[in-house]
């Protein structure tokens, strides 16, 4: 990691990103075959909830009835959709992908959609516009409310329904997890086959974000995090999971998962390249744009990775950032960009580096950070193995290099400038 572009891009701040840049997301996992999402659409358009025939016994038809009123009686645009999610599906397996395909089909707009979570007895939820009723928050709540443990899966979506009615999930969360900012300390000796304690094997790993963080690359170190447990009282439960590739499809290294993106991808290019030819307004900004739109057709022409492919994005966002009227906003997620826009930056410390980075991170990997989760990252390849992207050298991968945005130097360096000047091209193996 000595050698990779986190360890030589502190401080950094960004410059680029916006809010239409989640427009260019949207749907990217869907694309291709569309009819298990479509065929949800239509049945949420006769009611708001939709209930796989796999899961009728988990919500029957009186439990649905009753969603359905409490649903009525927010006026919030509430969908819920329960769909078994496993790996290799038509979402990936992922909650976020079915909540944007779904979205995607229903024809966009103002919606709050409530799904299935990565975990047992876990439910998710996404909304657009994003946080404008603290949706995520108010169904990640719910796992960690002591009387919601054993409840049945009607008796979770109706919590989180009313938490997103009262517009205050963000508070509950932050309650209903207040004992997780104190875990229980790993015992100092500790050890496991190589003789190590836990605590020698964090190193000076910092605070318990740091370590957490840490994660992403060392999975090592869940080892470690076996004495965080998230569950107070007696009964205790540990979220911490081994380090795995990306189940998504975009880092599944499939040849029809690519081409399905690289399709996508030039669609956004070609897209960008027609919203800057019509603006009207600040020349340098549609200059700036035009830039973002030929470095993208550059990057997209010699793509020969996914991780390639997710930096189309990235300088589409940039062109599209250039003319919005829009404050800046956050770039990318670093951990994985093709989650969309980033919506916090957190403290991120890389294994065996002093120096501290803030990292700009979506909401599903801020939620995975905040319940001890490893996010989930997008991988390249090095010497023959899947690695995270960013432990790539600098010098190898323009992509480990920027973070996709996180890491540019501040005003005057974009990725759409690197790309100019042939720090794309040079990487090229």
């Amino acid at each position: 990691m000595t050698t990779s572009a986190v360890a030589t891009s502190t401080g950094a701040t960004s410059t680029v990103a916006a809010p239409a840049a989640a427009t260019g997301l949207v749907g990217l996992a869907g694309h291709g075959p569309a009819s298990p999402g479509k065929k949800i659409a239509e049945a949420l358009r006769g009611s708001p909830v939709y209930v796989d025939p796999s899961l009728a016994t988990a919500v029957d038809a009186a439990q649905k009835r009753e969603l359905v009123a409490q649903i009525k009686e927010t006026k919030l645009p509430i969908r819920v959709v329960l769909v078994p999610l496993v790996e290799g599906d038509s979402w990936g397996g992922k909650p976020e992908q079915l909540a944007e395909v779904v979205h995607d089909r229903m024809g966009g707009g103002p919606s709050i959609l409530i799904t299935l979570g990565d975990l047992p007895d876990d439910i998710a939820a996404r909304e657009w516009p994003e946080g404008a009723h603290q949706a995520m928050h108010a169904a990640a709540a719910v796992f960690f409310q002591d009387d919601m443990k054993g409840a049945g899966l009607a008796k979770r979506i109706s919590r989180a329904i009313g938490i997103i009615k009262a517009g205050n999930g963000d508070k509950v969360y932050e309650k209903a997890t207040a004992s997780l900012n104190t875990p229980k300390p790993t015992p100092s000796g500790a050890a496991d086959g190589t003789g190590k304690s836990a605590a020698s094997r964090a190193g000076s790993g910092g605070s318990p974000l740091v370590r957490l963080l840490s994660l992403v690359v060392g999975p090592v170190l869940l080892l470690a995090a076996a004495g965080m447990l998230l569950r107070r009282r007696s009964r205790l439960r540990d979220l911490t999971t081994p380090f795995a590739l990306p189940r998504s499809v975009f880092a599944a290294a499939r040849q029809a998962d690519e081409a399905g993106l690289r399709d996508r991808a030039s669609e956004e290019v070609v897209r960008l390249g027609e919203e800057a030819h019509a603006a009207q307004g600040d020349p340098a900004a549609v200059e700036r744009a035009l830039d973002a739109y030929a470095a993208a057709g550059t990057v997209l022409d010699r793509a020969g990775r996914v991780v390639d492919l997710a930096g189309v994005f990235a300088l589409v966002a940039e062109g599209r950032a250039a003319l919005s009227k829009a404050p800046a906003t956050l770039p990318l997620c670093f951990f994985h960009p093709l989650h969309g826009p980033a919506v916090r930056r957190i403290p991120w410390r890389p294994l065996g580096r002093r120096e501290q980075l803030r990292v700009a991170a979506c909401e599903t990997c801020l939620r995975a950070v905040r319940t001890r989760r490893a996010p989930e990252v997008l991988t390249d390849r090095r010497d023959g193995r899947p690695v995270p992207y960013f432990e790539i050298p600098a010098e190898d991968s323009l992509w480990a290099a920027t973070g996709y945005g996180s890491l540019l130097s501040g005003d005057g360096d974009s990725l759409t400038g690197r790309v100019q000047r042939g720090d794309f091209t040079r990487t090229l193996g």
